[in-house]
């Protein structure tokens, strides 16, 4: 990878694009501006070789749901560390899905139904509360869930639990 290129907005990435393929897009989302997903989806659909990362919000699930359905190749938090971007982009670079920064240490591991909801719920993007609230149990059960599951797959947070569950199709 030689050449860095900096695009305002998912037009100006499409038109690009369409000029000059390149060998990584890195796309932004934030909530305030909800284009970097849709950019994403049309950059996918036009040209299904591109090689997409987005970066976006730790705790938005919806946006991490919608560019792993949209075609991104991964998912990093804005607070990605040096080693994870690299990572990311070697493995986009080798036509690979970019890996969750850690891998559950048994990859059969079985998570419980409870587990399971209260995985779902976070891709929807509910909160701690919400999920609570559906499932007749306090946020702080709902915590202790949470923080079984991240045990179990692996992740710090709950978008590397969400990307984790869509990769392996646990939440749809």
């Amino acid at each position: 990878m030689s050449r860095i290129d900096c695009v305002a907005h998912g037009d100006e990435l499409l038109s690009r694009f369409a000029r000059q393929a390149v060998d990584v897009v890195l796309v932004g989302t934030q909530r305030a501006v909800p284009n970097g997903v849709e950019a994403t989806r049309r950059l996918v659909s036009a040209h299904p070789q591109a090689n997409v990362i987005v970066f976006g919000a730790p705790d938005d699930a919806g946006s991490i749901a919608a560019a792993i359905a949209g075609g991104a190749r991964g998912y990093l938090r804005w607070d990605a560390s040096r080693p994870e971007l690299v990572a990311a982009l070697a493995h986009t670079l080798a036509s690979t899905s970019v890996p969750a920064p850690r891998q559950p240490s048994d990859p059969g591991v079985q998570l419980t139904d409870r587990e399971l909801q209260v995985l779902r719920g976070m891709a929807q993007g509910k909160s701690n509360g919400q999920i609570g609230r559906e499932l007749y149990l306090s946020e702080d059960t709902v915590k202790t869930h949470a923080r079984r599951l991240f045990r179990k797959l692996g992740v710090r947070d709950r978008a590397q639990a969400v990307a984790h569950g869509f990769r392996r199709g646990l939440v749809a």
